[in-house]
């Protein structure tokens, strides 16, 4: 699919691991869709033309201004915007699919970025803040049967949030990976049994 991508200063511009979600997405038409963190919307518009009813958001107001202009000027029209942190703006809501490009990247103090583009990199420590809290939270937002696809990389570790959501009852598993320099880039697939 080739999409019309405008970009912004402030919003996480699609790279390899954007598109190894996009590419690699697993939503039946029908099925209710939320992207966590959609940046500059790339996933969500991939998402959008397998079903009819996708929820993205963002806790960077200029992603969600960027999201919109690239959903227009793509003539989609069928992704609802909401602005907010991780689960906040759908917190009675509960989804067939949850999608996270995760804020995966250790980062030590002095790598802070000063501007809203740090919410698309900054993983804490460990690389794992953004990650643990949506962890924690992501099985009260999806249907029976659901599943969870995110991407991460070997610098956050991959096994931790696989025995994660193996103690939240979910199958996960490694679906794609892909080697970059000095780590690896993974997209993890969850199904809630």
């Amino acid at each position: 699919m080739k999409f019309i991508i405008n970009t912004h200063d402030n919003v996480y511009v699609p790279a390899e691991d954007s598109y190894l979600l996009a590419e690699n997405l697993e939503i039946s038409y029908g099925k209710s869709v939320l992207e966590i963190g959609t940046g500059s919307g790339i996933v969500a518009m991939y998402a959008s033309q397998l079903t009819d009813k996708v929820t993205a958001t963002d806790i960077n107001f200029d992603a969600i201004e960027l999201a919109e202009s690239n959903f227009k000027a793509n003539n989609i029209d069928n992704i609802e915007l909401l602005f907010g942190n991780l689960f906040e703006p759908v917190k009675d809501r509960k989804f067939d699919v949850i999608l996270f490009n995760t804020p995966y990247l250790p980062t030590e103090e002095g790598e802070v970025i000063e501007d809203n583009l740090n919410y698309a990199f900054d993983g804490g420590l460990n690389g794992r803040k953004i990650i643990d809290l949506f962890l924690n939270e992501v099985k009260n937002h999806l249907n029976d049967g659901g599943m969870v696809q995110l991407i991460q990389s070997s610098l956050s570790d991959n096994n931790l949030t696989l025995d994660r959501l193996d103690e939240l009852g979910f199958t996960a598993e490694i679906a794609k990976k892909e080697h970059y320099f000095f780590e690896d880039i993974v997209l993890i697939n969850g199904y809630l049994i």
